[in-house]
């Protein structure tokens, strides 16, 4: 006897939104990039945090959560950061679920410019504190890891300046809406 399945158009829609999500978080992050030169681990500011904020505010947060997810996890793995990969793939994974739930709340859908700002400004301190954790475990020290708190507010605050207004253009447009 031989199974079927049958794939509704919806589930294959939701498929490949969700691979075109990723791909535009990795290549965000991977092509647009800026090492900084504040500790000797240094970290990155990349527009991977804006893109993962738009797919957040844009699709909610399942969709935003594994956009930033497998998104900059498969940055990390590739690109030299692979102890980070595991951190990266908890921290930017809850990140992204955190802005959609709050964007998506009641039934706003990502409509609310408050509520997105309001979104991603709250998702900060999460993302912050498991790196923080995650770079404490791997270096075995608790004081060191400060020092990469400046370069991830920064990161942050860049990915907020790009994402809001970007997403209150696409809103205009009508497969946005």
């Amino acid at each position: 006897m031989q199974k079927t399945t049958t794939y509704s158009h919806s589930n294959t829609f939701d498929l490949i939104l969700s691979a075109m999500l990723i791909a535009l978080v990795f290549v965000a992050t991977l092509t647009l990039n800026i090492k900084l030169p504040i500790t000797a681990n240094g970290g990155l500011v990349h527009l991977g945090t804006a893109m993962l904020f738009m797919s957040s505010i844009l699709f909610g947060p399942k969709k935003g959560a594994l956009a930033g997810a497998i998104g900059m996890g498969l940055f990390d793995l590739i690109s030299g950061w692979t102890l980070w990969a595991p951190i990266t793939f908890i921290a930017r994974g809850l990140q992204g679920y955190i802005v959609g739930k709050i964007a998506w709340s009641n039934g706003r859908k990502g409509n609310s410019i408050a509520f997105n700002l309001l979104a991603t400004i709250m998702s900060i301190p999460f993302m912050v504190a498991i790196y923080y954790v995650g770079e404490g475990i791997l270096y075995a020290n608790w004081l060191a890891p400060m020092a990469s708190i400046p370069g991830d507010l920064i990161q942050n605050a860049l990915g907020i300046f790009v994402a809001i207004p970007v997403c209150v253009l696409l809103r205009k447009v009508s497969i946005f809406k």
